[in-house]
């Protein structure tokens, strides 16, 4: 399993900001939240495919993403998806992942900073049901902060403001179930992404 590709990502970044500036605004706050060195795992709300390059723009360090695996089919594609951090997983055959899951285990004793959409899709405008399934794994083998972020899209002109939220770090209770400690994550969520 590859890891980032620091050349690919920086290119990635600029390009992004060159083609995404004259269509999205950026603004960002709880940036305080956000571990400076530690692992930890951002759980933001999915509203558009652009969530992920904006919340790279946003994001100081660089990221880990967990991405669904058609994303990786093409050689092309796995080759780019993994350079800029990508770790493919297949929901609906999790052990054909295995491999995936023990890269981003490793990339988390490492301290990086991992994402994982809890919807796991985007849903414009409304909160999407959560995926319990990644979460509950992180929380068997970590005690580490989870970040849940609201991710905002609204209209100023010509061009859409993009507010990305970072919210408190959220440890789990390691009596409570992984479900329950995620619908409080999913309740935060929608409140930093103004949809409760």
């Amino acid at each position: 399993m590859g890891e980032r590709k620091n050349w690919v990502l920086k290119a990635t970044k600029t390009t992004s900001r060159i083609l995404l500036s004259p269509y999205f605004r950026l603004e960002r706050d709880g940036m305080e939240n956000l571990p400076q060195r530690s692992a930890f795992i951002l759980l933001p709300k999915h509203q558009r495919w652009v969530d992920i390059p904006l919340l790279s723009l946003a994001t100081p360090r660089p990221l880990y993403y967990i991405a669904k695996h058609d994303l990786f089919k093409n050689p092309l594609s796995n080759w780019f998806i993994r350079s800029l951090g990508g770790i493919p997983l297949n929901r609906k055959r999790p052990l054909e992942s295995r491999r995936s899951l023990k890269a981003m285990i490793e990339f988390i004793k490492e301290g990086e900073g991992v994402v994982v959409f809890p919807e796991g899709t985007y849903y414009r405008n409304k909160m999407g049901p959560a995926n319990v399934g990644i979460v509950r794994l992180i929380l068997s083998r970590f005690s580490i902060p989870f970040i849940p972020v609201g991710v905002n899209y609204s209209m100023q002109g010509v061009r859409s403001l993009v507010q990305i939220n970072f919210g408190k770090a959220i440890y789990a209770d390691s009596s409570a179930p992984a479900s329950s400690f995620l619908d409080n994550v999913m309740k935060d969520i929608a409140e930093l992404s103004g949809l409760c």
